[in-house]
């Protein structure tokens, strides 16, 4: 019985959580995609990013392990460096300086097989940005995603301290299929 009650509270209280996070960032949970981040094994969390609005494509494989590079220029806004290690990776790009199709082309001709465009307020743990085309009729077709500030700053943070040229991620997870197991989420994001 006092499992039952526990399951049930838990329950609510998720479902609370949900209805304040659509509320806040105007996204329904099914608009959202997960990665988990394997290596290295101190940022080991599930983390959540928006896809873009009107451009980029969607993930039509899923990958087990595939590295997560940051860009170099970390704004993802000229010719990426390092083209042999991006090439078939999942890119990190800050917000700023360009737009997002820009940054998105640049990854897509470097060879990159996604990116992630972390938002450039390092504190944003909740606002998720529309990304949207800037008019250009060239759209890159690789998936296109918004991290939260804090995430991709922690992200690129735990890899410069360990010295790390890239995490390994696996993208995207399924959460639900995660039910019986715990959503291990950053503990500075409520989602």
């Amino acid at each position: 019985m006092a499992k039952v009650v526990r399951t049930t509270a838990l329950v609510l209280y998720l479902w609370s959580v949900f209805m304040q996070f659509s509320r806040m960032s105007g996204l329904g949970i099914n608009e959202l995609l997960y990665f988990r981040v394997i290596s290295p094994e101190e940022i080991g969390y599930i983390f959540s990013a928006a896809p873009a609005k009107d451009f980029g494509g969607d993930f039509t494989s899923s990958y087990d392990e595939i590295f997560l590079v940051p860009a170099d220029p970390a704004d993802g806004c000229s010719d990426l460096e390092d083209r042999e290690i991006i090439q078939g990776q999942v890119i990190l790009v800050e917000r700023g300086g360009c737009s997002f199709v820009q940054k998105a082309r640049h990854v897509e001709e470097a060879g990159g097989k996604a990116v992630l465009i972390a938002d450039n307020a390092e504190d944003n743990d909740s606002q998720y940005l529309d990304m949207i085309t800037d008019g250009s009729t060239a759209k890159p077709s690789i998936p296109a995603l918004f991290l939260l500030g804090r995430d991709g700053m922690m992200i690129r943070r735990s890899l410069q301290r360990q010295a790390l040229p890239w995490a390994v991620i696996s993208i995207p997870v399924n959460v639900s299929s995660l039910a019986s197991f715990p959503l291990k989420q950053p503990p500075w994001t409520l989602w």
